[in-house]
C-alpha cells in the first residue's frame, strides 16, 4: 500500500517499515550497552528519514560531494536519529555498527564525531553549537557561491544547495543558537532549514519548568520564515504534512526557515512515552517488547531489519548516484562556461595556495615600532589580494582587532542599506556574539572551500570556549585574531585584561596558540597558519598586542614555535630567557644588562608552544640546551604554562592577580614587567644553579 498527496511525496508500507525499524534500532542499541537516549531517536524516525530518503540531496556513495546538502544533528544525545538513517541509506554503517553502539573504537559514539563516521558533518552534543554550526554552513555556501558561480540565476548553480537542521528545546534554550539565529535572520540565509522537536521533554521533565516562550514568535521576530505542523491523529510525526512544510521551506530562499513539529519521545513505547525517563536511560527490555509488539514486530528478536526494509531504504544510492550524476553534467557545464573560476575552484578544493602567495607578505622595518595587531591587519589585507577564498571578521571589534580585509565590501544580503554591501562580500559583521561567532566559525570550516578568521579581544575568548574547544576535537582549520592580549591594553582595566587567557587556551588539545613578538613575527605566524590549513589542519588563536612594540629582523624559525632571537656572546649561554609577544622586548634589554656583566645570555622568543612542541628533540635541544640550567620565562599572565620550560633552578616573571586600570608603561612597571626585574630574576636563577 502506497499513499501520495497532494505535498507529492510517495510514502509507502515499506517507508512505515523503514520508519519503525529505525525506531526499534535506536531502542535496541541503548538496550544493549545500558545507556544512551534512546527516546528522541524514536520520535524522530519519520522526520530524520524523510529528510535522508525523501527531501535531501546526498549520495550515501560519496559523503565529501562538494554538491550535497548538508545536515546537522544539534542535539547530538540522540545521535542514534542520525546513526540509524545513514545505515538505512548505504552509508559506511553497517548493522553491526548500531550494535556496538557507544563502544570503545565503534563508529557509532554517543554523541556524533566528525572525521569518525562517514555522513557526520559536525560533532555536536554540547547544545546549541550545531545551531551556530548550522548559521555558518549556510554562510559559507553563499560565499562560495560567490567566488565561483556569483551572476547564475537563483537555483541554477552547481553551488546552490541547502543545510538542513533538526535542533531541539535544549539547542534554543542555549544563548548560542539566540546569537546564530539573530545572525541568521539578518543575513537573510534563505538557504537553511531548521526542523525543531518540539518534544516538551528535558532532562528534568516538562519544559514547562524553564522554557515558556512562542519559539516561532521569537524567530518571526528573528526575521525568519516560520512554520507549525501538527502530529497526526495518533500523535505521531505526520511525513506529508512535515515533507509540505519542507518543501515550502526550501523554495523560500529569501529568509532561513524553522518549522515547528510536535513530538511525543518514545513513541509509540506505551508506558515510556512523553516521560523524561525516556530521554537518557534505556526503555528495558519488557517494554521494548511491547512496542514491538505494537508495532508489528516480532518481540523476541534484536536489531531486526527485513530484507525488503533495507533494499527499499538503500535506493537512496540510487538517487544519489543520479543527483550525482545531474551535478556532474552541470558542472562540466560551468567549467566550460567559467574557465578562470574553474581552475579557482580545483586549486581550492586541492587545497593548494597560488603561486608565489609568499611574495605578498608584508616585511617590517627592524628598529621601528608597530603594534602586532596592525601588523596582523596589514598582513590579512595583503593576503586577501591573492587568496579570494579568504574571508572573515570581528565581533564588532574590526577597529581594534584590524580584521577588515576589504572595507568596501562586507559580506551582508540584498536589500541591506549599508554602500558596502554585498552577498558575497569579504569583510563579516559577527556582531556582539563572540560565542556563535566561533561555532559560525566551524560551521565555515566543516563547510569547505573557503578559509575563515575571526577576532575578538583575547579576554572575551572565555565567550568562545567552549566552540573553540571543538574546533581542536574536529581539527578545524580556523584562526582566531584575539587583542588586547596583556595589561598591555591599559586604561580599560581587568575586566578587559586577560590574566589567565594565554594559559587556558593552551591547555586545550589541538589548538595552537601563536603570541608574535612583533611584527614580522606575525606575519610569519600568518604564512604558516596559511600553508598548515589543508596539509596539517588545526584551529589557530593569534594573540595579539594593543600596544607598539620593537620590529626585529624576520626569523623564519618563527614557524618552528621557538628560536634563538639573540645569542650568547659566550658561545654556550649560562642564562637563557625565553618571553613571548610584547614581554620579548624586556628579555632583550635585560639580556644587554647581564651581558655587559659579564654573563653570557641567549634570548629565545617562543611565540607558540604547541608549533615549538612539533620540532624534533635534536632542534629543542639546541634552542633549550639541557645542560643550561639558569633560565627565566617572561610573560604577562599566569605562569602555568612556563614550569616545564624552566625547571628547579628556574624562575618566571608572571602576573599571578588581576591586572588594574592604568597606562599600560605604568601597570608594566608595577607588576615588575622590566628589564630590571627579568635581569635580576636571572641572577637569582643563577645563584641557584651554582648553589
Amino acid at each position: 500500500m502506497s499513499t501520495q498527496t497532494s505535498d507529492g511525496m510517495e510514502w509507502t508500507d515499506l517507508d512505515r517499515r523503514a520508519v519503525d525499524t529505525a525506531r526499534l534500532l535506536a531502542a535496541d542499541a541503548v538496550q544493549k550497552v545500558g545507556n544512551g537516549h534512546p527516546g528522541t531517536a524514536m520520535a524522530l524516525a519519520p522526520a530524520a528519514y524523510t529528510l535522508f530518503q525523501k527531501v535531501m540531496r546526498h549520495d550515501p556513495a560519496d559523503p565529501e560531494w562538494t554538491g550535497r546538502d548538508r545536515f546537522v544533528l544539534s542535539p547530538g544525545h540522540t545521535s542514534l536519529t542520525l546513526y540509524t538513517q545513514l545505515f538505512l541509506a548505504g552509508y559506511e554503517l553497517e548493522l553491526d555498527d548500531l550494535k556496538a553502539f557507544r563502544t570503545h573504537g565503534s563508529k557509532t559514539p554517543g554523541h556524533p564525531e566528525y572525521g569518525h563516521t562517514a555522513g557526520v558533518e559536525t560533532t555536536t552534543g554540547p547544545l546549541g553549537q550545531g545551531v551556530a554550526n548550522a548559521v555558518g554552513m549556510a554562510m559559507a555556501a553563499r560565499y562560495e557561491r560567490g567566488l565561483f558561480d556569483p551572476d547564475a540565476p537563483e537555483g541554477t548553480s552547481p553551488f546552490d544547495h541547502t543545510v538542513w537542521a533538526i535542533v531541539s528545546d535544549g539547542d534554543l534554550e542555549e544563548g548560542i543558537s539566540a546569537e546564530a539565529s539573530s545572525l541568521a535572520g539578518h543575513q537573510k540565509l534563505g538557504n537553511l532549514v531548521f526542523v525543531y522537536d518540539d518534544n516538551h521533554i528535558s532532562i528534568e521533565g516538562d519544559t514547562a519548568t524553564a522554557f515558556s516562550e512562542d519559539v516561532l514568535k521569537r524567530y518571526e521576530a528573528y526575521g525568519w520564515h516560520v512554520q507549525r505542523v501538527e502530529p497526526a491523529a495518533d500523535g505521531d510525526v505526520d511525513p506529508h504534512a512535515l515533507h509540505a512544510a519542507l518543501t515550502v521551506a526550501q523554495a523560500e530562499t529569501g529568509r532561513p526557515s524553522i518549522i515547528a513539529m510536535r513530538t511525543i519521545i518514545a513513541w509509540p513505547a506505551p508506558n515510556a512515552r512523553n516521560t523524561e525517563a525516556a530521554h537518557g536511560s534505556a526503555l528495558g527490555a519488557e517494554e521494548i517488547a511491547a512496542t514491538k509488539r505494537i508495532l508489528g514486530f516480532d518481540p523476541e528478536k534484536t536489531f531486526e531489519v527485513a530484507d525488503e526494509v533495507l533494499a527499499h531504504a538503500r535506493r537512496a544510492l540510487d538517487r544519489g548516484a543520479e543527483a550525482h550524476a545531474a551535478w556532474n553534467k552541470q558542472l562540466a557545464e560551468w567549467r566550460t562556461a567559467q574557465p578562470e573560476r574553474s581552475a579557482l575552484f580545483d586549486r581550492i578544493v586541492a587545497g593548494q595556495l597560488p603561486e608565489g602567495w609568499e611574495d605578498a607578505l608584508p616585511v617590517f622595518e627592524a628598529g621601528t615600532s608597530v603594534a602586532t595587531r596592525a601588523a596582523s591587519g596589514k598582513v590579512l589585507q595583503a593576503l586577501g589580494g591573492v587568496l579570494p577564498e579568504l574571508w572573515g571578521g570581528s565581533a564588532d571589534l574590526a577597529g581594534s582587532n584590524n580584521t577588515t580585509i576589504d572595507k568596501t565590501s562586507s559580506f551582508l544580503p540584498a536589500g541591506n542599506p549599508l554602500p558596502e554591501a554585498n552577498p558575497y562580500g569579504r569583510t563579516v559583521h559577527f556582531g556582539i556574539r563572540e560565542h556563535s561567532m566561533a561555532a559560525e566559525m566551524n560551521g565555515i570550516a566543516l563547510h569547505g572551500n573557503t578559509r575563515i578568521y575571526g577576532g575578538t579581544f583575547l579576554v572575551f575568548s572565555d565567550y568562545m570556549r567552549n566552540a573553540v574547544r571543538l574546533s581542536a576535537l574536529m581539527q578545524l582549520p580556523v584562526t582566531y585574531v584575539w587583542t588586547h592580549d596583556s595589561i598591555g591594553l591599559g586604561e580599560d582595566g581587568p575586566t578587559h585584561q586577560p590574566v589567565e587567557h594565554l594559559a587556558s587556551l593552551r591547555a586545550i588539545p589541538g589548538l595552537n596558540l601563536v603570541r608574535p613578538a612583533d611584527a614580522n613575527e606575525t606575519a610569519l605566524a600568518w604564512a604558516e597558519i596559511t600553508r598548515r590549513h589543508a596539509t596539517d589542519p588545526a584551529p589557530h588563536g593569534l594573540a595579539l598586542t594593543r600596544q607598539g612594540v620593537p620590529v626585529y629582523e624576520a626569523n623564519a624559525d618563527t614557524a618552528k614555535g621557538g628560536y634563538v632571537l639573540r645569542e650568547s656572546s659566550t658561545g654556550t649561554p649560562e642564562v637563557i630567557l625565553i618571553a613571548t609577544g610584547s614581554e620579548v622586548q624586556l628579555a632583550v634589554a635585560a639580556r644587554e644588562q647581564l651581558e655587559a656583566e659579564g654573563v653570557g645570555t641567549r634570548v629565545v622568543s617562543m611565540p607558540s608552544v604547541e608549533w615549538f612542541e612539533e620540532q624534533s628533540a635534536e632542534y629543542r635541544e639546541s634552542v633549550l640546551p639541557t645542560s643550561v640550567k639558569a633560565r627565566v620565562a617572561v610573560e604577562a599572565g599566569i605562569g602555568l604554562t612556563w614550569y616545564r620550560y624552566v625547571g628547579d633552578h628556574g624562575r618566571i616573571v608572571s602576573l599571578e592577580h588581576f591586572g588594574a586600570s592604568a597606562d599600560a608603561k605604568t601597570l608594566f612597571a608595577e607588576y615588575g614587567f622590566t628589564a630590571e626585574n627579568v635581569a635580576a630574576s636571572a641572577r637569582e636563577s643563577l645563584a641557584a644553579v651554582r648553589g
